[in-house]
């Protein structure tokens, strides 16, 4: 463990579907240890989350009494306890008030944090987990702007005061795979290093104000079939055109704003950037444990730690 000025006042865990984290944190709202571990909700045999709960935090059995947080995908249909939506615009207070007590058998105590809903015109929208990492910004001073979390499902969210205004979520990295993996466009795709020339001759078509995404895909075919372009290079073409799309739909959308705040793995918080930047916006990164913030600002919130 690291050593830390203050005693551990919380445990929070990021657990999502193919992953979790855990982070012990202090009195302040440090992160003093953490630890990981690829079950994520998908790959728990049995359902047992009780089970892997516990060889989790085992390593901080002396810290048995401090409360834990626990965000993300664990509170889905599929996960361990199936929660409720709470309604956007919302903040810490609002979350801490809607949190989930569950016992264990360890008698830990433990709290889920619920996810997030909001409506548009077209249909609802929800998200589980990134609400957290979004109010650990604030400890970052973070509390107005927009916010992009690339990822399977990309969401774009607006903050002011402290709070989630509204967001909106992409499909991008999940029909990139779909596409890659599974229809004709992947046949000639070669797999190979990043190809950053590729990645941003798609970005550009991806952005361009004449373009039409279900037809410019097609090109993802006929450009090496024609000879155009090099079968290295496609994959991160596919990639650049699916994420310039998606940043455009967020600028006309009234998401995209001047600056945006990346928060994600560093190689796709890359691609993001690349293409933040060819549409003409500034983006910043967040720390990557931004998320235990958010556990330590929601139990403040909740009274669960002075």
């Amino acid at each position: 463990m690291n050593s830390a000025a203050s005693e551990p006042a919380l445990i929070g865990i990021d657990w999502g579907t193919s992953s979790l984290r855990a982070f012990l944190i202090g009195a302040q709202g440090e992160v003093l240890d953490k630890v990981s571990s690829a079950e994520g909700i998908m790959h728990v045999k049995d359902g047992d989350f009780e089970a892997v709960f516990r060889k989790l935090i085992a390593v901080w059995g002396a810290n048995a009494k401090v409360p834990v947080l626990a965000s993300g995908m664990i509170t889905s249909r599929n996960g361990w306890v199936e929660t409720p939506y709470a309604q956007v615009p919302l903040g810490a207070g609002d979350l801490a008030r809607a949190l989930v007590p569950h016992p264990t058998s360890c008698g830990m105590d433990l709290r889920f944090i619920t996810g997030v809903t909001t409506d548009h015109a077209a249909g609802p929208d929800v998200m589980r987990g990134e609400e957290t990492q979004i109010i650990g910004a604030q400890a970052l001073g973070m509390s107005d702007g927009t916010f992009v979390m690339p990822g399977t499902h990309s969401k774009w969210i607006r903050v002011a005061d402290d709070r989630i205004e509204d967001y909106a979520t992409y499909m991008t990295g999940e029909i990139f795979a779909a596409l890659k993996g599974h229809t004709i466009l992947g046949t000639l795709i070669e797999d190979g290093p990043y190809d950053a020339e590729g990645f941003s001759r798609g970005v550009a078509a991806g952005l361009d104000k004449g373009s039409s995404l279900l037809h410019d895909l097609f090109h993802v075919r006929t450009l090496p079939l024609m000879g155009r372009m090099e079968s290295r290079s496609v994959a991160d073409f596919l990639s650049g055109l699916l994420i310039g799309a998606e940043v455009k739909a967020a600028q006309d959308r009234g998401d995209a704003t001047a600056a945006v705040t990346i928060i994600g793995r560093s190689d796709l918080a890359d691609r993001y950037e690349t293409a933040l930047t060819a549409a003409g916006l500034h983006s910043t990164r967040a720390p990557d444990d931004i998320v235990a913030s958010g556990h330590f600002l929601i139990a403040q919130a909740a009274g669960l730690i002075s």
